[in-house]
């Protein structure tokens, strides 16, 4: 078989890589950095250099593919981060029709389902939308949940402030978090098997803690077991986010993240449709949140 990976080798997309080259699969990987063709040559695949915006270039490196992977990289230099997402998602599924990709896995979010109010994943929600209006297709729709290592941004917060802290957050409402390596695996069993037919919607997930269960189990790693996680207004979380250096555009969307959140909405749907949860747990990641911690 023939696969093409979108998101370079990241933290998802390398493990996938690994996993499809063991089992003898031709597989190229789309990167925009020339700077990974060595690393992806290592791995055993091809590399195509090019952009994601670049339409051309999408449906050229598609050609001659039995399946797909597709996730949208994220952009932090944008003014308009829907008007991207939106372009590159036109690029892949008009690749998807030109090339009659016969499966395609696309890497979405939890929170997808609402189609629009959730910051960032409105895009992937534009992507799933454009991928079921295709026909002849089979079409596996991944939706993971809160990402562990975004926890990793709290770190300044407690260093400077002493709390953990976001515009959500509860002592009752679970966060569901997932690890990279419980979605990697998702995605690579998907992609080998390719069992699918039409559209299809899978949740990954791999702990659920609340806000308070995990601000202690982070706070013990790091030896400050009673730090709090205190929960900001909308306008306190866009003015911490653009002091800690992202724009307005992306800060803004965070925001409307966190408030899905904080109002339920964004994960109303995963506990409808609630997966077997993943090995990876808080308890361990809260290790490395130490380590990343004290370095």
């Amino acid at each position: 078989m023939n696969y093409v990976i979108t998101g370079s080798i990241g933290h998802i997309s390398k493990p996938v890589v690994t996993a499809l080259v063991k089992a003898g699969h031709q597989v190229s990987v789309i990167t925009s950095n020339q700077d990974r063709v060595e690393e992806i040559a290592a791995l055993g695949a091809k590399a195509l250099v090019g952009s994601v915006e670049d339409r051309a270039f999408i449906v050229s490196a598609f050609s001659g593919a039995d399946a797909v992977y597709l996730m949208i990289p994220p952009n932090w230099k944008t003014t308009n981060w829907l008007a991207y997402q939106q372009n590159v998602a036109d690029n892949y599924a008009a690749a998807v029709k030109e090339n009659a990709i016969k499966y395609v896995v696309q890497l979405s979010s939890i929170g997808a389902h609402l189609r629009e109010g959730a910051g960032p994943i409105d895009g992937l929600a534009y992507l799933e939308v454009q991928l079921e209006t295709l026909t002849d297709v089979d079409v596996k729709i991944l939706r993971p949940s809160f990402f562990m290592y975004n926890l990793y941004g709290q770190i300044g917060l407690v260093k400077n402030a002493h709390i953990f802290g976001a515009n959500y957050g509860s002592e009752t409402e679970p966060l569901v978090l997932v690890d990279t390596e419980d979605i990697a695996k998702v995605v690579a069993e998907n992609l080998l098997a390719l069992s699918f037919s039409g559209i299809t919607i899978q949740y990954i997930a791999s702990d659920e803690k609340t806000t308070t269960e995990i601000a202690t189990e982070l706070g013990k790693a790091i030896n400050q077991p009673n730090t709090p996680w205190v929960v900001f207004t909308d306008e306190q979380s866009l003015q911490g986010a653009i002091g800690a250096g992202f724009s307005e555009e992306i800060a803004k969307g965070y925001v409307q993240l966190g408030k899905a959140i904080r109002e339920g909405g964004l994960q109303e749907d995963y506990f409808k449709h609630k997966p077997i949860l993943g090995s990876q747990k808080l308890a361990a990641f809260a290790q490395d949140f130490a380590a990343a911690y004290h370095q």
